[in-house]
């Protein structure tokens, strides 16, 4: 990836320069009738093809957290020159048991040829975050406020706890963990739904100081294997079953298979608690060893409801979140106690204009970072009221979302463009049945999100009032990184816009060169951050080698992006998803962007297939708006949309049609899947077991020659 209209950074250039956020002090700060820009206003009309900057209104940024970019850029001048006050000062307002040394609040080394990679932040404190998410906020007077809302997969079932409440819940699993010997540093493998019982169980390790690892409840039994070999678990807690949607999914069953599989690789896991989810799955129908199975309703309940917090350091861990690697076992990402909870809840405060009124909705599994960082520790450490469905957003049809939405009031909403473009497909009369007028922010993540799902989120569900935080962050950073601050500045329909407090991102070329002003390269990141991860878990090396020696001195993304003349930035998907045609490089998001713009199509996956004369081909899936027949003239159509958008060196190759897209139930597009199909490579799909619909496969297939 190479500049498209960029600089070299002079020599010498300061690194305090905040080149960065400098071009906001051109934008300006209201709407109106502005030399090349088309504008509109929040609330006052829609975004259309031709919209550059969509404004907060008046009214919106004068209540904001952050109400304007001078405001914006004279609190991230300061997070930049004077880190270790900036971020200290927010440290303070969580309860810390011992204080960090004031003089060393962040050591850090980034650069490999210099010795071992390490981070460190607020070393020497000693804090809890449990303490800080539920207690903190039960003794500043809020122990009647709803901390959770549960929906159920069904309508109608819904439960509900107070702070007080949850409280008492996650110390009874506390003392449980602790009378099984569970300590400090002990791992916990945690297989749940989206029951109340997942947040309460991470909470519960937090408390006594042992590491949760999450494993999404979608993973295959082979999948959940190796990440209890790896991380060597005290205990599994799961429950027998859950029902997503009509279908019912064993989970229990999948345990038990997953502990012979580790016990074959000399890993012995000698408890499984299992919760009794009634909902699904009786008590007497699920298969049981009982010399290994706990029921948790048997043992839980009958311990205290109070239990007394192990304080640990700062940069003691917190908990392993597994991704999937490109190759090879899975990366055990590890994240610590101090900087992480501080980080986590600064990012949920600002990038969403967190108010204490608010009813907050993110729609991920806490098997995901997303899960983690802002439906359980990130919200709770703000005192906020969260909804955790476990549902899904299909089900009973496609306007479960906006009625959920309605029910509970919900001011926030936090999901994927993989969702958004599914429920564009499905028609605007799922959406516009519902109110919706409780609703006053939204927010998009996983992925870039095209503009014209972007528009389609903005007009449709937000009625054109609701700015969109579009937020990019990854498992390994914790939290946001570059995000609209609502409120803050003008937005452009797709952009994740400017970087959070603290937050240092360049673009580089394929030396490792900054590149300044307009241009595209390769996201990195000067310094660390407080919610950074520190190593991946029993593998310091590959640590270093995946993130920090491609260019040394900086943390590398693995993303592509691009940045305007206006100083914002434009992510353009993974390096690894970027397609080399006859020396062009093409990111799949831009592909996948220009084809969903066209009126008849519903969503896009793009990947790279071999071509004997350009290298590499472009190969799309492509789903149609529902009732829209496949035709050779619609297929030409497509192929002339991305000609005009990006250029005849990006058209299509072939053009696949899809019903559906392999998807995990989390909305992730299996792109592996689909390069496999699209390169014909049919016997070397693996494991599938984690699409929300396998026979989205065999259709796939199925189609390849029409």
């Amino acid at each position: 990836m190479g500049t498209a209209n960029g600089q070299q950074p002079a020599e010498g250039a300061s690194s305090d320069k905040l080149r960065h956020v400098e071009s906001m002090s051109e934008l300006p700060s209201g709407a109106g009738k502005i030399s090349g820009i088309n504008a509109v206003v929040l609330g006052e009309s829609l975004a259309a093809e031709e919209n550059d900057l969509i404004f907060p209104s008046s009214d919106f940024s004068a209540n904001a957290l952050v109400s304007s970019p001078k405001q914006y850029r004279e609190m991230y001048g300061r997070s930049i020159k004077d880190p270790a006050g900036f971020w200290s000062e927010i440290a303070e307002t969580f309860y810390w048991k011992e204080k960090w040394n004031p003089t060393e609040v962040c050591s850090e080394n980034l650069d490999v040829t210099k010795g071992p990679v390490q981070i460190n932040w607020f070393k020497g404190g000693k804090t809890n975050i449990c303490y800080n998410a539920v207690d903190r906020n039960i003794e500043s007077g809020n122990g009647d406020k709803i901390a959770m809302y549960w929906e159920g997969n069904e309508p109608g079932q819904d439960g509900k706890l107070t702070y007080s409440e949850l409280l008492e819940k996650v110390c009874q699993l506390a003392n449980y963990l602790k009378s099984l010997g569970v300590g400090k540093g002990d791992a916990v493998i945690i297989y749940l739904p989206m029951l109340l019982e997942l947040p309460i169980a991470m909470l519960a390790c937090a408390r006594i100081g042992a590491v949760h690892s999450v494993v999404f409840a979608g993973f295959s039994a082979d999948s959940l294997a190796q990440r209890i070999v790896d991380c060597k678990p005290k205990l599994v807690i799961t429950c027998n079953a859950v029902k997503r949607g009509v279908k019912s999914i064993f989970l229990k069953d999948i345990v038990d298979a997953a502990l012979v599989e580790s016990e074959k690789n000399g890993v012995s896991v000698g408890l499984c608690l299992t919760y009794e989810n009634q909902s699904a799955m009786k008590r007497e129908d699920t298969k049981w060893q009982a010399e290994r199975d706990v029921w948790w309703q048997d043992v839980v309940t009958k311990f205290p409801t109070k239990c007394d917090v192990e304080w640990v350091d700062a940069e003691d861990p917190l908990f392993l979140l597994y991704t999937s690697g490109s190759t090879g076992k899975p990366k055990g990402v590890l994240h610590t106690s101090g900087g992480y909870m501080v980080y986590t809840a600064t990012t949920f405060k600002y990038a969403f204009d967190y108010k204490p009124t608010d009813i907050y909705w993110c729609t991920a599994d806490c098997g995901w970072i997303t899960g983690h960082s802002y439906v359980t520790y990130g919200p709770l450490l703000n005192g906020a009221t969260v909804l955790v469905f476990e549902g899904t957003p299909n089900y009973p049809d496609s306007g479960r979302c906006w009625d959920i939405v309605d029910k509970y009031n919900v001011t926030i909403f936090y999901t994927a463009p993989t969702l958004v473009r599914s429920l564009m497909r499905d028609g605007t009369e799922y959406v516009t049945r519902y109110s919706r007028k409780s609703l006053r922010v939204l927010g998009s993540v996983g992925e870039p999100i095209n503009p014209s799902a972007w528009r389609w989120f903005y007009n449709i569900v937000g009625d054109s009032r609701c700015p969109i935080s579009d937020t990019w962050w990854q498992t390994e950073t914790g939290g946001f990184m570059i995000t609209p601050l609502p409120g803050a500045w003008p937005q452009k329909p797709g952009s994740a816009t400017f970087p959070f407090f603290g937050v240092q991102p360049v673009i580089v070329d394929e030396k490792g060169q900054e590149i300044e002003g307009e241009c595209s390269g390769y996201l990195c990141i000067k310094k660390s951050w407080p919610g950074a991860f520190r190593t991946l878990y029993g593998d310091h090396e590959r640590y270093e080698t995946t993130y920090f020696k491609p260019f040394a001195g900086y943390y590398f993304t693995g993303d592509g992006c691009s940045r305007d003349k206006d100083g914002y930035h434009w992510l353009t998907g993974r390096v690894d998803d970027v397609i080399n045609v006859s020396g062009h490089r093409i990111g799949t998001a831009e592909v996948e962007s220009a084809l969903v713009s066209h009126p008849k199509c519903a969503e896009a996956a793009v990947v790279g297939v071999e071509h004997e004369v350009k290298g590499q081909g472009i190969y799309a899936f492509v789903t149609l708006v529902d009732g829209v027949p496949y035709s050779e003239e619609l297929r030409k159509s497509l192929i002339i949309t991305v000609r005009n958008q990006i250029g005849a060196f990006a058209a299509p190759d072939k053009i696949h049609w899809a019903p559906g897209l392999p998807k995990t139930r989390s909305g992730k597009i299996m792109r592996r899947i689909l390069r496999k199909i699209a390169a014909r490579q049919l016997d070397e799909l693996g494991d599938i077991s984690t699409l929300a619909e396998p026979g989205v496969v065999d259709q796939l297939i199925a189609l390849s020659d029409c």
